[in-house]
């Protein structure tokens, strides 16, 4: 991982070649930096040699109905972005991470998504970039969805290999790079508490809610609520800095303790407002990034019932203080939380869509540099600048917009996006292209993966 955001150039870079479905599927989780569960994660190939590029994850849809125009998006969406970022892919390769239900087997998972894989290689080779391996993983077995060699892709699947027993995972912890868990339990630490902390924390809410009405009626009120807000997320920051050491496992329980639900709900309406958002997003390095963003991780767990919407700020600055920090897999994660929350959160959606594409996070952080200098030269009043920096403060935000917490209405919006529908042009063979690329025809020389020690895996 990026230890240093400031600088993108390659120290001690290193080359692991990847040959074949076995040593693909035990890299996955180094590519993402934990395990994809329920996942279609879709990886670049650049090059005759393979050299992985851009990649992107997205939970697999629940309806078969929605996997044709899905895999429609995802396609174009890695095309487009790799072609932004470094050039057009040359071939993709394609992975399905999903346990098995209760009563299945992975056989059966993987016979079930086959038809999506499908759709996959369909949709890129109708894109003239073939997919060179699509593979399902299921209950630590693998299975080839492109190799008809039984010899060495069986029906019953191939078992994954042990942890730390790869090659993969040599090179990956030489380079620094962790792999974290699941996606799921990354997400755990970010979803809602529950009861009876939950029904306390929507009563505070509710409380915090109603009071803010009344303050947001006139200009005083409304500069009022942002210099509020402001102050009491620094203060809990602070707070939390100067917390003892938890233990491992028990840092976000320690951390929930120390934040009262009143303090919790007027932070979460604070920052439902756009500019005070945006000065909260100022404290994203240094001492003060830590803080912050155990912060906002604090805040999204206090987003419950019909708050849940709400959680997309937090969330969303969880995401940029990660990825500011060089925590690209982290900011994957909670921008995407965020997005599931409101999949019409703007800053999110931006944020998700950098982070996705490699950008450097340094130019934003310029610019939120500038913004923090320019309110210091007009001596503008409301506070901001650093935890305990003492600096002059911003000039109050315009009347907060407030959110309506129907979470219902968010999933409204993306399914009709997910669902509607998509024109695939029809592809010669099984997703492939009419013309075999380089990168296709060298398919037995292996996978090309750069590893460097203190910079993004593959970058």
């Amino acid at each position: 991982m990026n230890k240093h955001p400031e600088s993108t150039e390659p120290t001690d870079e290193h080359q692991i070649t990847l040959r074949g479905p076995a040593e693909l599927a035990d890299a996955l989780p180094y590519l993402m930096g934990f395990h994809p569960n329920d996942s279609v994660v879709m990886v670049a190939l650049h090059g005759g040699r393979g050299r992985f590029g851009g990649r992107l994850r997205v939970g697999i849809p629940p309806a078969p109905t929605e996997w044709a125009p899905v895999a429609d998006q995802l396609a174009q969406c890695l095309i487009s972005g790799s072609e932004r970022r470094d050039s057009r892919p040359d071939a993709i390769i394609a992975f399905l991470c999903q346990d098995p239900a209760e009563g299945e087997s992975p056989h059966q998972v993987m016979e079930r998504l086959r038809p999506f894989a499908q759709s996959l290689r369909t949709a890129c080779g109708a894109r003239e970039v073939p997919v060179l391996e699509a593979l399902c993983i299921s209950d630590g077995r693998y299975w080839s969805y492109c190799c008809p060699d039984e010899r060495c892709c069986p029906a019953e699947g191939n078992p994954l290999a042990l942890p730390g027993t790869t090659v993969m995972a040599a090179a990956a912890a030489y380079a620094g790079i962790q792999v974290r868990g699941s996606l799921r339990d990354m997400e755990a630490r970010l979803e809602p508490l529950g009861t009876p902390v939950a029904q306390a924390q929507e009563r505070a809410l509710d409380s915090a809610g109603a009071r803010l009405v009344s303050q947001i009626l006139d200009v005083q009120g409304r500069r009022h609520v942002a210099e509020e807000t402001l102050a009491l997320a620094r203060k809990l920051i602070e707070r939390l800095a100067q917390a003892p050491a938890a233990r491992p496992g028990e840092a976000d329980a320690g951390d929930d303790r120390l934040i009262e639900a009143d303090e919790a709900a007027a932070v979460i309406l604070g920052l439902q407002d756009r500019e005070t958002r945006d000065r909260a997003a100022e404290w994203m390095e240094g001492s003060e990034a830590e803080g912050a963003l155990r912060l906002w991780r604090a805040l999204a767990r206090r987003c419950v019932g019909p708050y849940v919407e709400h959680s997309a700020a937090p969330l969303a600055l969880a995401g940029w203080v990660s990825w500011s920090t060089g925590d690209e897999p982290g900011a994957r994660v909670a921008l995407g939380l965020a997005l599931r929350a409101d999949p019409d959160y703007t800053f999110a959606q931006l944020l998700h869509q950098a982070c996705n594409e490699g950008l450097d996070p340094e130019t934003l952080r310029r610019c939120l540099r500038g913004e923090r200098g320019l309110r210091a030269a007009r001596g503008d009043t409301a506070p901001e600048g650093p935890v305990g920096s003492g600096q002059p403060a911003p000039a109050p935000p315009p009347i907060p917009r407030r959110r309506t917490a129907r979470v219902s209405a968010a999933r409204e919006r993306r399914a009709a996006r997910e669902t509607a529908p998509a024109s695939v042009p029809a592809a010669s063979g099984a997703g492939a292209s009419h013309q075999r690329s380089p990168a296709t025809r060298r398919r037995a020389r292996g996978y090309r993966v750069q590893s460097r020690r203190g910079t993004r895996n593959g970058r």
